[in-house]
């Protein structure tokens, strides 16, 4: 399933650039360019996400019913 989020990168000290996804608090990484800094964001929001659904998971009380939404968000 995909998704699209919205990356903010901004230059940060020494030269570096540091990007964050807005939609997920905690999705923040850097990159000395702007290429690394996007591979480094898109690895950082798999980490959280499957972070995030394990975690749900494992919390999820005894007989309850777990399943996937899909949800299509317009374009901005």
């Amino acid at each position: 399933m995909r998704h699209d989020y919205t990356v903010v990168y901004q230059p940060i000290e020494d030269g570096w650039i540091m990007a964050t996804v807005p939609e997920l608090p905690g999705a923040v990484t850097q990159g000395a360019t702007l290429e690394e800094a996007r591979e480094n964001i898109k690895d950082a929001v798999e980490l959280l996400l499957q972070s995030y659904r394990e975690d749900a998971l494992r919390q999820a009380p005894a007989g309850a019913i777990v399943e996937t939404l899909a949800v299509d968000l317009p374009a901005s």
